[in-house]
């Protein structure tokens, strides 16, 4: 990387442009520029890696022209201490450079990175919730989907006629739960809503920062979901509560369904083990609920490589690492786990 530019900050700065940074790998979670400059200068782990790579949004814009904004969605490889590799990150800003000098923004700019080996396309549902969080945050309108979407959520159209109801819309609606509309209607709506529709709504509620109100309501569905032994609704309820962390009394709620899933019929299903690891992880930051949850990620039979590639997802938390390798040292383990524990090191 040139002598004068360090890190991705310092490009974006140099070149005249306001940005913002984003982690999109587990939730849609902004990271403060104090914060990124400790991830770039490797002074801090990146607090939520994923298979071995930082995921990215970076949103910048030209303070001069009235243009919409750009986004570079990047990863980035991170060292067996969740470190950023910043040769990497050099590699890349070397390439931008390269390409586009200075002048990130404009005409020019258009198609210039397509083949850079850093930038990656989001999987659908991301990239719904993400441009939907934009326009949150530029106080833009949202999309041309949305209003339909308001009026399926209201019950008008018939919660079976889901067919006409677009991704964009759903995520525009989660993202709008500051509404008390919306939110009075997706609780109401909630009991009614068929898979076609939980399934890409909780893909949505799994970015926000969700009401205690709906809070309360997802767990009490969670709970009635475990005892009819109902792994997808479980999911379900899970997912649309994972970023509910951040208010104390949500995250007691969400701490709540977990431990009641962690002792349920349903606490060795697959798709129930990676929605915890993948998207309730903060509550596995409690040293006894994660060795819990390892004990039966280990008792998992159908899918032999489930508790290696959770182990390897987990450990790589910088929060999660030393309660999870303290595990690998703790005596009262299962025969089951302490079997299972051996086999990463076999």
């Amino acid at each position: 990387m040139s002598k004068q530019i360090a890190t991705l900050g310092q490009l974006l700065d140099n070149a005249g442009t306001q940005w913002r940074a984003f982690d999109i790998g587990r939730h849609i979670t902004k990271l403060d520029k104090k914060q990124f400059l400790a991830i770039e200068q490797a002074q801090v782990p990146y607090p939520y890696p994923l298979a071995g790579h930082a995921w990215l949004a970076i949103q910048f814009w030209d303070s001069k022209a009235s243009k919409e904004p750009y986004v570079w969605f990047l990863k980035f490889p991170v060292d067996e201490q969740s470190k950023l590799v910043s040769a990497s990150r050099d590699h890349f800003a070397d390439m931008v450079i390269e390409a586009l000098g200075t002048q990130l923004t404009g005409e020019q700019a258009d198609g210039k990175l397509d083949n850079n080996p850093y930038v990656f396309t989001p999987n659908a549902n991301k990239l719904a919730a993400f441009n939907a969080q934009l326009k949150v945050l530029l106080k833009q309108p949202a999309s041309q989907y949305y209003e339909h979407t308001q009026l399926y959520f209201s019950g008008k159209l018939g919660f079976e006629n889901w067919q006409s109801v677009a991704l964009q819309g759903i995520a525009d609606f989660a993202l709008r739960l500051d509404n008390e509309t919306n939110l009075a209607n997706l609780q109401k709506a909630w009991p009614y809503l068929p898979a076609e529709v939980l399934q890409p709504l909780s893909a949505m509620l799994e970015h926000v920062e969700i009401p205690p109100s709906l809070s309360q309501l997802l767990v009490e569905y969670g709970q009635a979901a475990i005892k009819n032994n109902d792994p997808f609704a479980v999911t379900v309820a899970l997912r649309s509560l994972s970023k509910a962390q951040a208010q104390a009394q949500a995250q007691g709620l969400t701490a709540q369904l977990v431990d009641s899933v962690l002792t349920s019929s349903v606490n060795q299903d697959a798709d129930v083990l990676l929605t915890i690891a993948g998207r309730c992880f903060k509550q596995l930051e409690d040293p006894e609920r994660l060795h819990v949850f390892m004990d039966n990620c280990a008792h998992h039979q159908q899918i032999t490589e489930l508790f290696v590639s959770i182990f390897a997802d987990l450990v790589a938390i910088p929060t999660i690492r030393p309660h999870l390798l303290g595990l690998l040292r703790k005596e009262n383990r299962s025969e089951t786990l302490a079997r299972a524990i051996g086999r990463l090191f076999s």
